[in-house]
Formats: C-alpha cells, sequence, structure tokens
C-alpha cells in the first residue's frame, strides 16, 4: 500500500505488529519514499491514523534496455515507460525480451516492479559435469541468456531452457 509519511508519499515495503512484553503494541514498518527513492524503517503507535493513497497495478512486458534504464510497454495500448535502474532493482537479472511483470503506480508514477515467482531461461554455457561424483545431488554452474550463474544439476547442457525461481534466484526445473 501507499500511504502519506511527512507530507511525502510512501510505498510500505513490509509490516511487522509487535507487542513487546508490559509495552503497548506498536507497528514497525518499511517505506520507500516515492520522492527521493530512500527506504527507512518507521514505528507507528496502535492508535496512529495513517492516510492510504489508492495504488494501480498493470501487467506489462519487458521491451528493450536504453542505456542504464528499462523500457516496458502495455499488452493492451502499447503505451511504454521508462524505469530507473533502481526500481528495476535485482529483476533485471530475469529480463529477457517480452517479460511479463506487474508495474505498480500511485499518482501515475511506477514505484514498484513485481517479477513472477519463476522465469523460463535458456542455457548459454554449461561446462560438461565430472563424472563418478554421483552419489549425492552434485551441482554445476550454468550462464543463462541474462548473464547470471546459476547451479544446476549435471545433466543440464547448452542450449536448453530451466526454470528458475525469482525470489531466490535458483534452478527449480527443466522446462
Amino acid at each position: 500500500m501507499a500511504i502519506i509519511y511527512n507530507g511525502d508519499i510512501a510505498v510500505v515495503l513490509d509490516v511487522q505488529h509487535r507487542t513487546p512484553g508490559n509495552l503497548r503494541a506498536f507497528v514497525q514498518a518499511s517505506i520507500r519514499s516515492i520522492k527521493n527513492g530512500k527506504s527507512s524503517d518507521v514505528r507507528f503507535s496502535s492508535t496512529e491514523k495513517v492516510e492510504v493513497i489508492p495504488m494501480m497495478t498493470k501487467k506489462m512486458e519487458f521491451s528493450y534496455k536504453d542505456g542504464v534504464d528499462f523500457v516496458f510497454s502495455d499488452p493492451d495500448t502499447y503505451e511504454t515507460i521508462t524505469l530507473a535502474p533502481e526500481l528495476v532493482g535485482d529483476a533485471k537479472n530475469y529480463l529477457t525480451e517480452n517479460a511479463s511483470a506487474t508495474v505498480t503506480f500511485v499518482d501515475d508514477k511506477a514505484v514498484l516492479l513485481e517479477m513472477p515467482a519463476s522465469v523460463i531461461l535458456a542455457v548459454t554455457d554449461a561446462p560438461e559435469g565430472i563424472r563418478g561424483d554421483s552419489a549425492n545431488n552434485v551441482m554445476k554452474p550454468a550462464t543463462v541468456e541474462t548473464g547470471i550463474t546459476v547451479q544446476v544439476p549435471l545433466f543440464i547442457k547448452t542450449g536448453e531452457k530451466i526454470k528458475i525461481d525469482t525470489r531466490t534466484g535458483k534452478y527449480m526445473e527443466r522446462a
């Protein structure tokens, strides 16, 4: 959700409700300011009121990289938006052409990019595994089309497609 905090619009990233011992309950929240992009941890007492701002989410597709920025397009209207690398974050490791993602807007400004739980990427380089060491689950490094290296089982070869968990960056299965 998005709230107004100190006269600025901020996106709430994480919330924890705490009740320590014999003290009053409070809410610990991690928020990111839309104006300057800085994150901070703030405490709200249980009686404090905050003003919630409506947010809108859209399914968008990654089009191309323009210098350091990332350009996404709406598959329905073909409108494009440009996102800064700070906003994209680690999602850049899983973006391929026409990859879908969910972009969250507050006041017509993109504030959050969410990738699907898993993506399918092609393996561009997977060295041969060492034979004979099959008593346990042996993994080898493999490079995928976006340039990141993922630990995969020995049977994965160059050119195959694999499914990767975008939250952990780990191999899930063959695709």
